[in-house]
C-alpha cells in the first residue's frame, strides 16, 4: 500500500508539473502576441480626468482605425484604472462593464480581447503617461528629479 501511495503521489506531481508547463507555455505565447493599450487618454479622450467616474468623452481620433489594424496582428488588451475591483460601481456597473459598453457604442469592442486592471503581460505597451526607459540619467531628467 505504501508503494501504491508513493506511485500515485509521483503521478499526481508529474501531472501537475505538466499542466503548469502547458499553462506557462500558453501565457508566453499570449504575451508574444499581445499589445497592452491604456484606455483613458489613448482610446477615450478623457478630457476631464476622473471627473465622476463615468466614461463621458468621445474616442481619440484614429482610435478605431488603429485598433482595427493592430487587431489583425496582435491580441489587444486594454488596461485601465477603471477596472480596479476596489473602485466604486457607477450606476450599478463595474468599470470593466462601463469600458466594454463604451467600446461597443463606438464599435471597437470587436477588436479587444479583454479589459483588465493593472499592467498585463504583453509584447508592447501603449500608454499616454509612459516614459520610455533607456537609462536612469535620462529618466530622472524626464521627470525633473
Amino acid at each position: 500500500i505504501h508503494r501504491l501511495i508513493l506511485t500515485l503521489q509521483n503521478f499526481y506531481i508529474r501531472e501537475n508539473i505538466m499542466n503548469i508547463k502547458k499553462e506557462v507555455d500558453r501565457i508566453s505565447d499570449d504575451e508574444k502576441n499581445s499589445i497592452a493599450i491604456d484606455f483613458d487618454g489613448v482610446i477615450h479622450r478623457n478630457s476631464k480626468g476622473f471627473h465622476d467616474g463615468t466614461i463621458y468623452d468621445d474616442a481619440i481620433e484614429g482610435s478605431y482605425e488603429s485598433l482595427e489594424k493592430i487587431s489583425k496582428t496582435y491580441r489587444i488588451i486594454l488596461f485601465t484604472c477603471k477596472a480596479n475591483p476596489n473602485r466604486p460601481q457607477i450606476d450599478g456597473r463595474t468599470g470593466v462593464e462601463l469600458v466594454e459598453e463604451w467600446l461597443e457604442k463606438h464599435d471597437m469592442l470587436k477588436f479587444v480581447d479583454r479589459v483588465v486592471w493593472g499592467k498585463p503581460n504583453a509584447k508592447f505597451y501603449i500608454d499616454d503617461k509612459g516614459i520610455r526607459f533607456i537609462n536612469w540619467k535620462d529618466t530622472l531628467k524626464e521627470i525633473n528629479v
